[in-house]
């Protein structure tokens, strides 16, 4: 039952196109409107929900354009604009320098971030509040050094923790890696494809965890965790508890202006990016980048995303034009 209230929204949205979605009236500058063309994008879960958003309201402003966007992980994204398969490829991570010499082109966009999550109904679940997960402990448990809950908390108990990672090359999997100090293929533990997947395994697992992009962790009406899922704060001091000012995961909006005053690391914050093969040219594809720096940030917090700062924007917005 808990499966259900969180998959289904998510089913929907990741099997809708965005080019197929019954539109709203259209004003009559934009009926009038003159810029056409067809953009693609693939990649990142991470940035998915965000650019279906920007989509759904860039098209009320260019009716002539379609947007077409599917999921992927942030490895496809990069490898399809590398190779021209699509026009952008979302990623959630940070691009190496071996992706920039094949010309990829990054343009953050906003921010996000990584938690680590447990299921609702765990047996620890007091303790997991009142202790937490230090950055050490947690890359003894993605290492495969800790097989008991007790052993994670500090407490007796006997109950097994499992372990789930990302099977797909990701962003998610990249940055949590990062704070751990690890690559992602490094990190141990069963692998499932996908962002949902991973939730939906610590849904069905009592004693599972895992990690998931705040984006499908909160629902965006509610700005709580959807039914099943919860976070497992991060003892940033390392002192065996969460103190007040590292209890911030009730909510999606105080989870984001933790991240924006500081008190979340980065990693496993970060921004997220759409990347082009060289600079973008298409009247179309400009456009739309600039229409996410601009109007599309007044978008981001209802999504649960973090907005870049106005320094940040303008940089980007150079790139693009």
């Amino acid at each position: 039952m808990q499966l259900k209230y969180f998959t289904l929204p998510l089913l929907a949205l990741l099997l809708t196109s965005c080019g197929g979605k019954q539109q709203q009236p259209l004003s009559e500058a934009a009926a009038g409107d003159t810029l056409t063309g067809t953009i693609q994008l693939s990649g990142a879960f991470a940035l998915y929900p965000m650019a279906v958003k920007w989509a759904e309201d860039f098209r009320q402003l260019h009716p002539n354009v379609k947007i077409d966007i599917s999921g992927g992980g942030a490895g496809k994204g990069m490898t399809d604009a590398l190779a021209g398969v699509v026009d952008v490829g979302m990623v959630s991570r940070e691009v190496y320098p071996e992706e920039l010499a094949k010309g990829a082109y990054p343009i953050a966009v906003v921010k996000d971030a990584v938690v680590p999550t447990v299921n609702a109904a765990n047996p620890e679940a007091a303790a997991i509040r009142q202790t937490g997960i230090t950055r050490e402990k947690a890359a003894r448990l993605w290492n495969g050094e800790i097989s008991t809950w007790g052993q994670l908390l500090g407490t007796s108990s006997s109950a097994p923790v499992h372990v789930f990672t990302r099977s797909d090359a990701c962003g998610a999997g990249e940055t949590f890696a990062a704070w751990l100090s690890k690559r992602q293929e490094g990190l141990k533990g069963t692998a499932v494809y996908g962002d949902p997947g991973v939730a939906s395994a610590v849904q069905k697992d009592r004693v599972g965890i895992g990690y998931n992009n705040i984006a499908y962790v909160y629902d965006q009406h509610t700005k709580k965790p959807y039914a099943g899922i919860a976070v497992i704060p991060l003892d940033t001091d390392g002192d065996g508890k969460i103190s007040a000012d590292e209890d911030f995961y009730a909510t999606s909006e105080t989870l984001i202006q933790a991240i924006r005053e500081g008190r979340f690391p980065s990693p496993p914050a970060r921004d997220l990016y759409m990347v082009t093969k060289g600079k973008p040219a298409s009247p179309a594809l400009v456009a739309f980048l600039n229409y996410i720096l601009s109007d599309g940030q007044q978008h981001v917090g209802e999504i649960g995303y973090i907005g870049l700062s106005a320094e940040q924007l303008d940089a980007e917005k150079r790139k693009v034009n």
